[in-house]
């Protein structure tokens, strides 16, 4: 890590007080979540990795849904670089990318299905997206013959 501060006490300070879970982003997908039926696990540990949680997980099935904030993730659209202390800033935000990534593929490499939206999607959408995606594994998962503990 950078030995260099990511910036003054202030913008440190307003940093510190970002949420990290239970967005409002978060929040409204899983409200839509929960009224369409389906349970889930919130801030579920990736499994076999130290640190790292999925937002919404639906581990019977295994799917992933990780809300992603624009700036700490680095949406195409709408992250932003700070000027002050650029490379502090760099180095930090391309580390969140690299982790994200790592994170995916991890989950995918053991069978899980994972859903990655950015804070800026509708949550009537990712809704959609994520009920489609775990009835479809329901139903892979009855087709095998298991059944399903979510």
């Amino acid at each position: 890590m950078d030995s260099v501060t990511p910036s003054s006490a202030g913008v440190s300070a307003r940093m510190r007080r970002q949420a990290s879970k239970d967005t409002s982003a978060e929040l409204a997908v899983r409200r839509l979540l929960h009224a369409s039926g389906l349970r889930y696990r919130v801030e579920y540990p990736v499994p076999g990795m130290a640190r790292r949680r999925i937002d919404v997980a639906f581990p019977g099935v295994k799917v992933a849904v990780l809300i992603d904030g624009c700036f700490w993730h680095g949406c195409p659209r709408h992250a932003t670089r700070p000027k002050a202390n650029a490379e502090w800033w760099r180095n930090k935000l391309d580390r969140n990318m690299a982790r994200d990534r790592e994170t995916t593929e991890h989950l995918t490499a053991r069978g899980w299905t994972v859903l990655r939206f950015w804070e800026h999607v509708p949550p009537d959408e990712a809704a959609t997206a994520v009920r489609a995606t775990v009835e479809r594994r329901r139903r892979e998962r009855g087709a095998l013959g298991g059944t399903d503990a979510v």
